[in-house]
């Protein structure tokens, strides 16, 4: 009587493995646009895979960032296939938390742009795919800016934006100068000033790993956007990052605009930009450097080590980050919607060119955005808008708190530079940097 349980068991699986189950795969994702259009052509990549499944978990960004880490920390493996950027890439595939992509010769891996390569690479080995990619820029109301005498440089200096901003103003017909992030948040408010402080000279950590906050540039950098935005910019700034700004652009209140490049898609988008025909770019504004003036950021596909369909998760990957699925977008939705900013052949497509009239300007960008030299003075730290380390999502957070609290007029600006000094020390001694 005893065999015949592990017997029964043996047939049962023997005929599932026969009848040739197809492996699901479970993808964590970002609920944004491009996201939900993957997510949407599912069925293509099943039709060409019919051996692999696609089980979605779409996730806010805040909710995504918690689960993603928790479960790649405690080795769940509840996913095995995860949407990451690149603060954590670096991090994670340092520690042996992701699998190295391995790509073939039709993915064509020289294709994606180097910018893109290297901020999603540890040591020359690729951990993440990336799906789309941005940097940051000036994009301009070229109307008002006419009519105000003002002609922006490819890449402007600080000074040339605040006194066009100075021109533009005219709150009494609703258009303020210029609009920038205040919301608080290590990937909100302190993106932007990031770079603005990298393009003053300042950097967040020197060679020994001692927070700069209380330094020249920094205080130079912030009084400067802080006195900007009181002067040129929209009420209630420090609540605004992009979706707000987003939506004060599209309804001409805002002459300029420094922010993501993902952007441009949206204002001249005359189905939601009431400005579409007006909007011009430049490079982002840069003082003592141009290093560093302008962010970069992938939102890019990664398999955890602790997946169990190591295969079938890079299949996926390749598909979703390839030349053909960027195709595949432009046949079915449109060149205007492809996701950008990860593949050179994309800006020498001539139907992507003629649909993008943004695109020469975002690739300028993102090719000038360097991870690994973003500062004047060396820096340990690998990012232009973040440092990738463990210790600074709880830096950034705090330290953009007080910049907002300062923007607001709730502290001043030595006041609030003195606190992010005092909580980025802590929180560098507590990770074992330095006593």
């Amino acid at each position: 009587m005893k065999i015949r349980t592990p017997l029964a068991l043996t047939l049962l699986i023997g005929a599932a493995a026969g009848a040739g189950a197809a492996t699901e795969i479970v993808v964590a994702t970002v609920n944004n646009g491009h996201m939900i259009e993957m997510q949407k052509l599912t069925p293509e990549f099943e039709k060409a895979n019919p051996d692999i499944k696609l089980k979605w978990v779409t996730l806010e960004e805040g909710v995504l960032r918690q689960r993603v880490t928790t479960d790649i920390a405690t080795k769940g493996g509840q996913f095995d296939v995860m949407t990451i950027g690149m603060y954590e890439t670096p991090i994670w595939g340092k520690k042996g938390w992701l699998k190295e992509l391995k790509t073939d010769a039709a993915y064509d891996v020289d294709d994606l742009l180097p910018a893109m390569r290297n901020g999603l690479s540890v040591d020359g080995k690729l951990y993440a795919a990336p799906f789309y990619g941005e940097s940051s820029m000036l994009m301009y109301r070229k109307d008002l800016a006419d009519k105000a005498g003002v002609k922006f440089s490819e890449r402007p200096t600080w000074t040339e934006v605040r006194d066009a901003a100075a021109k533009i103003h005219d709150p009494k017909n609703g258009v303020y100068g210029i609009c920038l992030r205040g919301k608080p948040g290590w990937g909100d408010n302190m993106a932007f000033i990031t770079t603005m402080v990298n393009s003053f000279g300042g950097q967040w950590f020197d060679m020994k790993w001692k927070p700069q906050l209380d330094s020249k540039p920094w205080h130079d950098a912030v009084t400067f956007y802080v006195d900007l935005l009181n002067k040129y910019g929209p009420p209630g700034s420090a609540a605004n990052s992009f979706n707000e700004i987003l939506a004060l652009y599209n309804e001409g209140k805002c002459g300029m605009w420094i922010d993501a490049t993902i952007a441009a898609s949206f204002i001249t988008d005359p189905k939601q930009s009431k400005v579409a025909d007006k909007v011009a770019f430049a490079q982002g504004p840069y003082s003592a450097t141009q290093k560093g003036a302008n962010w970069l950021w992938a939102w890019a596909l990664a398999v955890p080590a602790g997946t169990k369909h190591a295969a079938e998760a890079q299949k996926f990957i390749t598909w979703a980050t390839s030349k053909d699925y960027i195709n595949l977008v432009g046949k079915e939705k449109g060149w205007a919607s492809v996701p950008t900013g990860t593949r050179k052949s994309t800006y020498m497509n001539a139907e992507f060119l003629k649909a993008a009239k943004f695109a020469e300007a975002e690739k300028k960008a993102i090719d000038s955005a360097n991870p690994n030299d973003s500062t004047l003075p060396k820096s340990p730290y690998v990012g232009v808008q973040f440092a990738a380390i463990p210790e600074f999502q709880a830096i950034g957070i705090a330290v953009g708190q007080q910049m907002s609290a300062a923007l607001a007029g709730k502290v001043s600006v030595d006041e609030a530079l003195k606190t992010s000094q005092k909580a980025a020390e802590r929180e560098m001694r507590k990770g074992g940097y330095y006593k």
